[in-house]
């Protein structure tokens, strides 16, 4: 009786295990921000317009087994042409070479509705692995039935490790571009 307990035990694990779901992206109700210290009084905060994502994840454990992303770097807005035009040039994106930035998902551990999400993000060419706090805002059936998550990734990275450089001192001291880069993704995904 004991092994047929424990065998039942694994089988649940197993099939807990097995039950990732896969997921699509709704743009319409996704963003992809940051903010960076301008003349180290204030925050300029931006986004990309275009971008596409697929995840795999579980709802009852509220755990992601997959999440691959990719933004468009010439979709930079900061609502400043000059400045967008600038963030696409050599001394940033380098959109014309390297039209893509990507994040792949190594790792992620739940608890509850947070957790922490490890992966590889690519920018410039160059990759660094990145810690992302997730939290899970909900998950429901939309109007057609459909099943719907919502979730927030939060994070910091340094630009200068991603060959973003560019920076100008200022007379009465520090730069114009900070070096700390905050990110904020608000995610809707749809059960596919």
């Amino acid at each position: 009786m004991k092994k047929f307990i424990v065998s039942l035990l694994f089988l649940a694990l197993f099939l807990t295990g097995a039950s990732a779901k896969d997921y699509v992206l709704d743009g319409a109700h996704s963003s992809v921000e940051f903010s960076v210290k301008h003349l180290m009084i204030s925050s300029v905060k931006g986004n990309f317009d275009s971008y596409k994502a697929t995840f795999a994840f579980d709802p009852a454990t509220k755990t992601f087994s997959e999440l691959k992303a990719t933004v468009d770097t010439t979709s930079v807005n900061t609502a400043n042409q000059k400045r967008d035009d600038h963030l696409r040039s050599p001394d940033f994106f380098d959109a014309a070479n390297h039209p893509t930035l990507t994040f792949v998902m190594k790792s992620y551990v739940a608890n509850g509705d947070v957790g922490v999400m490890k992966g590889d993000l690519t920018i410039r060419g160059i990759t660094r692995s990145v810690e992302l706090k997730t939290t899970i805002n909900g998950i429901i059936a939309d109007m057609q039935g459909k099943e719907r998550v919502g979730f927030t990734l939060e994070g910091k990275v340094d630009r200068k490790d991603f060959g973003l450089t560019w920076n100008r001192a200022l007379e009465a001291g520090g730069v114009v571009v900070g070096d700390e880069v905050k990110i904020t993704v608000e995610v809707q995904m749809v059960a596919s």
